[in-house]
C-alpha cells in the first residue's frame, strides 16, 4: 500500500513538473518567436545629422554589415535639426518594435544642457542597444607655426593671455566644448573662434587667422598627410592608433583633459528586451569584423560594441560632464 502511495505521489509530482514546464514554454514562445522573426522588414536607423559626417559614415559602414548578418536591409535616414528633435520625433512616433532606431552621439548628451526646449529625455524615453564607434579629436597647428607642440602653444598662451585663437565648428559642438574644457584644464586664456563648417576652420588655420584648430581626424587627415598642418595632440585618454607618435593633451601638459565622441544605437522605450539582445549580439559580431575595423580606423574611428548598460552609463556621464562645461563657459541655452 505504501509503495502505491509513493508511486501515486511521484506521478503527481511528475505531472506537476511537466505542467510547469509546459506553462513556462508557453510563456516563452511569444518571446522566442519575436526574437527569431526580428527583423521581418527593413529597419530604419534615423540620424540627427546630415549625410557625409563621421556619424553618417560610421552608420553606413555598420548597417551594411548588420543587414547582411540579420537578413534585412537597414535604411539610413538623415534628419538634421537642432538638438536632434526631428530625428527623435520620428523614432518615438513609430512602433517600439526594433524596426525604427535612433543614432545617439556625444552630441545627444550635450543637447540636454544646450537646448532649453528639448522635447525628449534620452535616458527616460529610450533604451540603449550598443555603441558603434568612438573617436578622438586632433589639435592641429599650421606647418611652420611657432607652436610645433601643444606644450609650446600652452606656454605662449600663458605668456600672452588673450592673444591666441583656437578654431572649432559651431558653438555647442563637441569640438567647441572641448576647446572650452582645454582652457579650463590647461589654465590658458585663449579666444575660441567658432565657424560654420570644418573646411572653414581649416582655411582659417592655413591663412593664419587662428593659431590652432580642434577637429576630427577625417577632417584634418589630408592636411596632415600633405604637411600643411601638424597634429600636436589628441583628445582621448590614450594616444590614438592612427597617430601613435602624437601625445594626448594630458601628456602635453594640458591638465586633466579628456574629450571623446561616440556613436551608438538606441531604441524607443518599450522595445522588447529580446529584440535588444538580438541587435546587441549582431552588433558585437559585426564590429569585430577585420575589414570593417580597418575601414573605420582609416577615418579615425575605433569600431567598438558595448553592453547596453555600458553605453547608457557613458550617456549619463557625458550629460553631466558637458553640462558642467557649458555652465562654466557661460554658453547661453539655444
Amino acid at each position: 500500500m505504501a509503495n502505491k502511495r509513493q508511486q501515486y505521489s511521484l506521478s503527481r509530482r511528475h505531472a506537476l513538473f511537466a505542467g510547469m514546464a509546459a506553462l513556462a514554454a508557453a510563456l516563452l514562445l511569444p518571446q522566442i518567436a519575436r526574437a527569431q522573426s526580428y527583423p521581418n522588414r527593413p529597419v530604419r536607423l534615423i540620424l540627427p545629422f546630415g549625410a557625409g559626417g563621421v556619424a553618417d559614415v560610421t552608420a553606413r559602414l555598420v548597417t551594411e554589415k548588420l543587414g547582411e548578418r540579420l537578413g534585412q536591409r537597414f535604411v539610413i535616414e538623415n534628419m538634421p535639426g537642432a538638438g536632434g528633435i526631428n530625428a527623435v520625433r520620428a523614432v518615438l512616433s513609430a512602433p517600439a518594435d526594433g524596426h525604427t532606431l535612433a543614432l545617439f552621439s556625444n552630441g545627444t548628451a550635450i543637447s540636454v544642457s544646450l537646448f532649453k526646449n528639448l522635447t525628449f529625455n534620452p535616458v527616460a524615453d529610450f533604451v540603449p542597444v550598443s555603441s558603434m564607434g568612438y573617436f578622438d579629436f586632433i589639435f592641429v597647428t599650421q606647418t611652420g607655426s611657432p607652436y610645433p607642440t601643444l606644450a609650446d602653444f600652452i606656454k605662449a598662451a600663458k605668456q600672452k593671455p588673450g592673444t591666441l585663437n583656437v578654431g572649432t565648428i559651431n558653438v555647442g559642438s563637441t569640438q567647441n566644448l572641448a576647446a572650452q574644457l582645454f582652457k579650463s584644464t590647461a589654465g590658458v586664456d585663449v579666444t575660441i573662434v567658432p565657424f560654420r563648417s570644418s573646411p572653414e576652420v581649416l582655411i582659417a588655420l592655413l591663412r593664419g587667422d587662428i593659431q590652432m584648430a580642434i577637429e576630427n581626424y577625417s577632417a584634418v587627415r589630408s592636411h596632415i598627410a600633405d604637411k600643411a598642418a601638424i597634429a600636436v595632440s589628441s583628445s582621448g585618454p590614450v594616444r590614438t592608433t592612427f597617430l601613435p607618435d602624437v601625445p594626448t593633451v594630458k601628456e602635453a601638459g594640458g591638465g586633466d583633459f579628456e574629450a571623446r565622441s561616440w556613436n551608438a544605437i538606441f531604441a524607443p522605450k518599450g522595445t522588447p528586451p529580446e529584440v535588444i539582445r538580438t541587435l546587441n549580439a549582431a552588433l558585437r559580431e559585426v564590429l569585430e569584423m577585420p575589414d570593417l575595423k580597418k575601414r573605420a580606423l582609416d577615418l579615425g574611428i575605433e569600431a567598438k560594441a558595448s553592453s547596453p548598460e555600458e553605453i547608457q552609463e557613458r550617456l549619463k556621464a557625458d550629460i553631466d560632464k558637458w553640462a558642467d562645461v557649458i555652465e562654466r563657459a557661460g554658453i547661453a541655452k539655444q
